[in-house]
């Protein structure tokens, strides 16, 4: 499968796997480490974290399984590539994150519902503190590798996957807040731990959504931005024997724009010149966007009258 693809591409394929791999292997680590520390630590907070942590396991599956597939070409179910494949994973790892924001939500909810009503809620011990500070350390760190690899090879399922890290760095800062006040301020400040798995359940559930909305609305087949087509259209009207354009359509298919245009050309041309007028449209396109930009150019005959 993979070895149909452009060398540019499997470089990128490439680098995808090696920082989602590394991200699986940490997030191994963690998550034992984290849960393990809550339940030895008694802290409510600290489970939550590692069970957070757990759920990046799924998250780098994803990625892992859905980058190989993205970056395949054409076949005859898929006309126009793979790509969209990667912004389903995207929008996939958003709802993993909603999903387990609201876990950690319900779970700090019932552990402050049930200290109101009498439940004693456990002194945290240094166990749990220290995890914590690892975890932040160690997720901040994996972040920056993997949003950084993700922006350079233009990978959106990287960079969400990336924000999951983050995500989980938050969720650590939260909890070391939390087992900070509940260790060091007296029994009556115990119900900080539960409280501070709210607060980062909050900041998780930001994070799910920055993820969700443009991987929804690539899926829904959104035209790029203003200032894309507006570049679009100048490069356009710089291709030599182009006097006009029109119906101009957009829309991405992963990290791959694909461009439909109608462009018009002297009418007393040849068809050979209007055609080579329109492969210069579409190599325009690919040098200025990337060698898998897709252009589909109509050619029409310019007539001054017409107004175009």
């Amino acid at each position: 499968m993979e070895n149909n693809l452009l060398p540019a591409e499997k470089q990128r394929v490439s680098e995808a796997r090696k920082v989602t791999w590394i991200g699986f292997f940490v997030n191994l680590v963690l998550s034992v480490g984290k849960i393990l520390a809550g339940f030895w630590g008694r802290s409510s907070a600290m489970i939550a974290d590692g069970v957070h942590s757990l759920s990046d396991f799924v998250t780098d599956l994803i990625v892992i399984i859905f980058i190989g597939i993205s970056s395949k070409g054409k076949d005859e179910n898929h006309q126009y590539g793979h790509g969209k494949f990667e912004t389903f994973a995207t929008m996939i790892i958003s709802f993993a994150l909603f999903i387990v924001a609201f876990g950690i939500l319900w779970n700090g909810c019932v552990t402050v519902y049930e200290s109101f009503h009498g439940k004693a809620i456990g002194r945290p011990s240094a166990i749990a503190l220290w995890a914590a500070l690892i975890s932040i350390v160690v997720k901040e760190g994996l972040y920056w590798y993997t949003v950084i690899v993700g922006r350079r090879i233009d990978s959106p399922a990287v960079i969400a996957n990336g924000w999951h890290h983050r995500s989980d760095a938050l969720s650590s800062i939260g909890t070391l807040i939390g087992i900070s006040g509940a260790m060091f301020l007296g029994d009556k400040w115990h119900i900080l731990d539960p409280l501070a798995s709210i607060v980062v359940s909050v900041f998780i559930f930001g994070v799910a959504y920055k993820l969700a909305l443009p991987s929804i609305q690539e899926l829904l087949e959104e035209s790029l931005p203003a200032e894309v087509e507006k570049r679009i259209g100048e490069l356009v009207m710089n291709v030599p024997g182009v006097k006009a354009f029109h119906h101009l359509r957009t829309r991405k298919n992963g990290h791959v724009f694909i461009i439909d245009i109608h462009i018009k050309v002297d009418k007393n041309i040849s068809i050979v010149e209007a055609h080579d007028i329109a492969t210069q449209v579409e190599q325009t396109m690919r040098r200025t966007f990337g060698d898998q930009t897709q252009t589909n150019v109509h050619v029409e005959p310019y007539y001054p009258k017409d107004g175009f």
